[in-house]
């Protein structure tokens, strides 16, 4: 049995390095938005098939055009997207007859407006769901767990699993933020949609681990340490924490491979988030139920 409760200061050490040096990133250079939350434009254009063009060859056919902020991705079957921070008409067929000059058969799938007032507002909403999601989860564990107010109260499993979240987006709005600085990613709604789903399945195998806590507690009779009884359980749900975080794992890797650009980076979210949401489950949650306990024994 892995001893591992007795060894969470050092996981504490290095989850306070990874959150420090993610709320610099975030703070020295914050998130790239994307057009979802700044406004602008999205146009998405396709060559023909016999057409070799490069994202170069865009990129110069279009700086007389003056398109600030522009930004261009590849995508599959020839085709690319634009974006860029200006919504007006007259640029965007400026812009068209410019790309035209590239391949006079190309055609244009789509241009997506987006104003600054809604942008603000999917801003406001995408903040308010996460709060909501946060919420939702503590106040669900703390009911879930409302049983077990021995050694230490059921409200305490929910702020141990909040901290464990936190720890979780805050990391890989950090691992963002240096990508956005040195890679020009970009985060938009799927972005906000990753951060969703991380907490849900963070939540998941903290609840897992939890679970076995409350059942071993009841069998124990308090016969066993509070530490040891914690200890134990983590042990008891580590194979399957890894074995399952680790076939999803293996999907988001064979997204990331060959799911193409418009998949990529919202695999890269999920990837990060679920490993450093087992590894929370595990060293972080779990560990928390111990500290308090810890504090409240002594005071």
């Amino acid at each position: 049995m892995f001893d591992i409760i007795g060894k969470r200061k050092y996981a504490y050490i290095f989850s306070s390095m990874l959150a420090v040096l993610s709320l610099v990133f975030l703070s020295v250079w914050g998130l790239k938005l994307g057009i979802d939350f700044k406004g602008g434009t999205l146009m998405e254009v396709k060559f023909s098939q016999e057409k070799e063009i490069q994202k170069q060859q865009i990129q110069e056919i279009l700086t007389e055009t003056n398109l600030n902020g522009l930004q261009i991705q590849a995508t599959e079957n020839n085709s690319f997207i634009l974006r860029y921070a200006d919504s007006n008409e007259s640029l965007n067929d400026k812009a068209l007859e410019k790309i035209k000059v590239l391949d006079e058969d190309v055609q244009l799938v789509r241009v997506d407006f987006i104003g600054a007032s809604v942008s603000s507002q999917i801003k406001k909403s995408a903040l308010e769901a996460l709060l909501l999601a946060v919420i939702g989860i503590a106040l669900y564990i703390a009911w879930a767990f409302r049983k077990v107010s021995i050694p230490i109260p059921s409200w305490q499993y929910g702020l141990g699993a909040i901290v464990a979240l936190a720890h979780d987006i805050l990391i890989v709005l950090g691992i963002f933020s240096v990508l956005g600085r040195f890679f020009g990613v970009e985060v938009g709604i799927p972005f906000v949609a990753a951060l969703l789903t991380i907490l849900g399945y963070s939540v998941n195998d903290t609840i897992v681990v939890y679970d076995r806590t409350r059942e071993n507690l009841i069998r124990s009779a308090r016969k066993e340490s509070f530490e040891g009884i914690v200890n134990k359980s983590i042990n008891e749900t580590l194979a399957r924490s890894i074995n399952s975080s680790l076939t999803v794992l293996v999907v988001l890797v064979a997204i990331i491979l060959f799911g193409g650009e418009t998949l990529k980076y919202f695999a890269v979210a999920l990837l990060a988030g679920i490993t450093f949401g087992t590894y929370s489950s595990v060293y972080v949650a779990s560990a928390l139920l111990v500290t308090s306990y810890k504090r409240k024994t002594a005071a």
